[in-house]
């Protein structure tokens, strides 16, 4: 270690020279820098390697990101990648399992179109059922219309398409049969608002990217929902029924909407009117796209599939009790009404 300097004696002090004004001179006296804290560059590159030795190499761009991020500019571009097609799934969308994730009720498998033949969704049992049957019961409320004409007005208007249509593009008219009146329901006009708003609700079919939908009142469409009589409704589902019912008719291209059910609903859905004419439309037009199986309560306790019989119960023990041998099994599950193919969509 250097030794400090002593400082001056007496007599030097005196051959100091005097500053003006007869001010004693000033010392100067090196700073003590041993009690000082240590500091370094915090970034050696920049300030250049110490005095005396050589220049570090400089990288290029690349391995100064990589020496200065380490294994997090490996993972960055593996990160974003994986959010890319994260992205990509969500808006192409996938074909539905037969349970939707996250516990939501299913519809069953999708149908190849060339299988759309004959009556589909046809009501439970072979139509012979006790008189005083509770589960089919028309509930108490507005007028219906017992016998139409048998042929039916397409309502003017159309759509913009709704969904993406990766595979289906579903053009459909909305019909009443002449001798409706539905003034008594907003008439004819809010019929087909129904229709349209229904399935453009993210909770129906047009959240699967598969499907898109588009009402046309010209042309061939794909189906025509019709709002028909009791007496073309039964007619049209298979045979002369005591409970009053919808259907798909895949030969006549009609999805079949009994009027007394969209006046009345159903006391076995136990929902409001509203919410009984929004599942009427998704489970028939679901027949009319390919889910051409009914479902059973899946959970009990839980919402039902959209594809269950819910104008005739909402349990399992009510519809199998309608057709036993049918694809509902007396399990005792209850399920709580549910008018949307995706409720949590």
């Amino acid at each position: 270690m250097t030794d400090r300097p002593e400082p001056p004696s007496g007599a030097e002090l005196d051959r100091l020279p005097v500053a003006a004004g007869g001010a004693p001179p000033v010392l100067y006296s090196p700073p003590d820098r041993s009690r000082q804290p240590l500091s370094a560059s915090w970034n050696p590159i920049e300030d250049g390697p110490p005095p005396g030795e050589p220049e570090p190499p400089r990288h290029g761009p690349i391995r100064r990101f990589l020496a200065t991020y380490g294994w997090r500019a490996y993972a960055l571009p593996v990160l974003l990648m994986v959010t890319v097609l994260v992205g990509v799934d969500a808006v192409r969308g996938g074909g539905p399992p037969a349970v939707v994730a996250g516990g939501a009720p299913g519809f069953g498998t999708l149908s190849p179109r060339a299988d759309d033949v004959g009556i589909i969704g046809a009501p439970p049992g072979d139509g012979k059922f006790p008189a005083d049957l509770p589960t089919g019961a028309l509930p108490d409320g507005g007028p219906f219309t017992e016998v139409g004409a048998g042929t039916w007005r397409v309502v003017p208007g159309g759509t913009e398409q709704v969904g993406h249509g990766t595979q289906y593009v579903f053009r459909y008219t909305v019909e009443v049969e002449d001798g409706v009146d539905t003034a008594a329901y907003g008439g004819d006009a809010a019929v087909a608002k129904m229709v349209d708003s229904t399935l453009a609700n993210p909770k129906s079919w047009s959240h699967d990217s598969r499907f898109g939908f588009r009402r046309v009142d010209q042309g061939d469409p794909d189906f025509r929902v019709a709002l028909s009589t009791r007496a073309s409704t039964r007619k049209s589902c298979g045979f002369d029924i005591p409970i009053d019912s919808s259907c798909y008719n895949a030969d006549s291209e009609q999805v079949v909407l009994s009027e007394a059910r969209w006046v009345r609903g159903a006391p076995a859905f136990e929902g409001d009117i509203g919410s009984y004419r929004q599942y009427l439309v998704n489970h028939e037009i679901g027949h009319a796209i390919g889910y051409h199986q009914h479902q059973p309560c899946e959970t009990d306790g839980g919402l039902a599939p959209v594809m269950m019989q819910q104008t005739f119960g909402t349990d399992n023990n009510a519809i199998a009790t309608l057709d036993p041998s049918g694809v509902v099994p007396m399990d005792g599950k209850r399920c709580r009404f549910n008018p949307w193919p995706y409720p949590r969509g």
